[in-house]
């Protein structure tokens, strides 16, 4: 039985995805590259095989941006709201999907942190950090 289809969508709604599948990678990319692109710590990818991925619409809003000299590194966005979304990693063997575009649980979890030695150096382990279920207290 083929693994359930888990769809994906930018901010506004305008790019739509499936992924039917995975490669049995999810991992968080400490790299610099992935750090701006994000705006965050990490990105969290999944890697999906090409034939495992579709666009459902939108696909004439997404822009892609691949750096020259990367071998692997590319991104693709939301030209309306900026959002992350898939991109062909370019070896073409595999899909990147930023699992914060997803609209359900992949059924998979993360397996490894990548150039971890490239972290930022104000990282902190979420774990180690109050955890409020919606914004925190005023403090007074």
């Amino acid at each position: 039985m083929p693994p359930a289809e888990v769809r994906g969508r930018c901010l506004c709604g305008r790019v739509s995805y499936a992924i039917q599948g995975h490669l049995g990678i999810f991992q968080y990319c400490h790299c610099s590259r992935c750090r701006k692109f994000t705006g965050s710590a990490f990105a969290a990818n999944l890697l999906v095989a090409p034939d495992d991925f579709r666009w459902l619409g939108g696909e004439e809003f997404v822009n892609r941006y691949a750096l020259p000299e990367a071998k692997h590194f590319a991104t693709a966005f939301c030209r309306h709201c900026g959002s992350a979304l898939p991109w062909l990693a370019q070896s073409g063997k595999a899909v990147v999907v930023p699992a914060g575009s997803l609209e359900a649980d992949p059924a998979i979890r993360p397996v490894q942190n990548v150039f971890w030695s490239s972290r930022a150096a104000w990282y902190v382990e979420p774990n180690t950090l109050p955890a409020y279920e919606e914004l925190p207290p005023k403090r007074r």
